[in-house]
């Protein structure tokens, strides 16, 4: 069980790279800013657990840097959850990349949502698509990865 935990976590991280570049592309592609979400997510987590992250500059970097740390981790823990998933049951590849794809959306989403931060019911189809295309990227990446290193 454990070679498959690790085998998650490092699949999860294969699939937080393709997540990133896929997003990467469709600003370039698009010459969308970044979004501002997991910055101000992070701002809010650390208000409520009494964090004081500085004032001015430095705590606007501080949340930019914990929303990118909080993504990884989304990215690991949705990775190593796959990898006791998979320790108890066959997955079919198409599954496990649409699943693993909702989960690390679900994952980032959900939070941002019960913050108050966003509401997907509101989203036009350009925003599902530019927030469910990098996160089907990442159901791919990590799959994949995951049957390789898993069998290795």
């Amino acid at each position: 069980m454990r070679r498959d935990v690790v085998a998650g976590l490092a699949a999860g991280a294969v699939g937080t790279v393709a997540l990133n570049a896929a997003t990467y592309v469709d600003m370039l592609t698009r010459a969308r800013p970044a979004s501002s979400l997991p910055a101000d997510a992070a701002g809010k987590l650390a208000d409520v657990a009494g964090v004081d992250l500085g004032s001015g500059d430095d705590a606007s970097n501080r949340r930019e840097a914990l929303g990118a740390v909080l993504g990884i981790a989304t990215g690991l823990a949705v990775g190593a959850a796959y990898g006791l998933l998979r320790a108890a049951f066959s997955v079919p590849l198409p599954a496990a990349i649409l699943g693993l794809g909702a989960a690390a959306m679900a994952g980032s989403d959900v939070p941002m949502t019960r913050l108050g931060l966003t509401d997907p019911i509101t989203w036009d189809a350009a925003s599902w698509l530019s927030d469910a295309l990098p996160h089907l990227a990442y159901g791919a990446a990590a799959a994949l990865s995951y049957e390789l290193f898993a069998t290795s």
